[in-house]
């Protein structure tokens, strides 16, 4: 992705890994005619017109987000070295952090990690293995993470899938007393509307937040997991596999789309392919994407 330039924000995209996994176990309820009007303005060599046979294409990518002197991750994929029971995820060995460094940033450069919320794919490199202990990877950096959420993972009672991150990628960070937990709806920087401030989104999991950012252009929002793909635009109702609660997912996520259709609010989707940042456009009866980037 090239540098996006909004006011004084400027953001970058790091990626780490892509995957394609089966459209119609992903999102249930996928139709022809869902992805027929998909096809007319995206494009996947995973898409097809059959659901059965199509494949929902998944980008897995960090935010780089620099303004007021600040240098800021948002969402950190799933890091290396890491067991994990989603096959996609194990055992990385990837060059993210190289991809990082290419972009003029150092570990110790990092000011801050804003985690949407606390699944596999968004805080695996929160850490690194270092001498046989998980490490935070930015010693420097305060890590955001809302408080619901925390308490989710951190429970005895809480599945495997969440239980992995907890361990390696989000108790360690708290020991070593670098985690601000706090509440959805926090201001991180600056006030509304001019800085840097979290919003709640329910749904996908107990807790998890967008973030807004904003400073003499228009507004930059992360929306974390609320929007995963593409078809989602086009169906907003569909319930994504591994939501907590599918219902109040498409909610949210239902009412986000509407609020900021044809508006200048530039989205930065946790996992859409391309270039990943673009405007929500009315499109007849349904949304569409447009890029604006490559």
């Amino acid at each position: 992705m090239k540098p996006i330039m909004l006011g004084k924000i400027t953001v970058r995209k790091v990626p780490e890994i892509e995957t394609s996994l089966p459209m119609n176990a992903i999102f249930p309820g996928v139709t022809a005619r869902n992805l027929a009007q998909l096809k007319n303005w995206y494009w996947d060599d995973a898409l097809s017109l059959a659901p059965a046979d199509a494949q929902c294409g998944l980008s897995m990518h960090t935010y780089l987000v620099q303004f007021d002197g600040k240098t800021i991750l948002i969402d950190s994929c799933n890091g290396n070295d890491k067991d994990r029971s989603m096959a996609f995820g194990h055992r990385l060995r990837t060059p993210w952090l190289d991809r990082l460094r290419e972009l003029g940033v150092e570990p110790e450069d990092v000011d801050m990690v804003m985690c949407t919320h606390l699944h596999i794919d968004h805080v695996g490199w929160n850490t690194r293995l270092e001498g046989g202990r998980w490490v935070p990877t930015f010693p420097n950096a305060r890590y955001v993470m809302g408080r619901r959420d925390v308490d989710h993972v951190s429970s005895p009672e809480t599945d495997a899938f969440n239980r992995e991150p907890w361990l390696d990628s989000i108790l360690p960070v708290i020991e070593a007393g670098q985690a601000d937990i706090v509440e959805e709806d926090k201001v991180i920087l600056g006030k509304i509307g001019n800085g840097l401030w979290l919003r709640p989104a329910y749904g996908h999991s107990p807790g998890c937040c967008m973030i807004h950012a904003r400073r003499e252009g228009p507004s930059a929002l992360f929306s974390g997991d609320v929007i995963h793909h593409p078809i989602q635009l086009i169906r907003p109702d569909l319930h994504f596999a591994y939501d907590w609660n599918g219902a109040l997912a498409a909610q949210v996520r239902t009412t986000l789309l509407n609020e900021i259709a044809g508006t200048d609010t530039v989205l930065f989707p946790a996992h859409f392919r391309q270039g990943s940042a673009g405007h929500v456009e009315r499109d007849g009866d349904v949304l569409r994407y447009r890029f604006v980037d490559g």
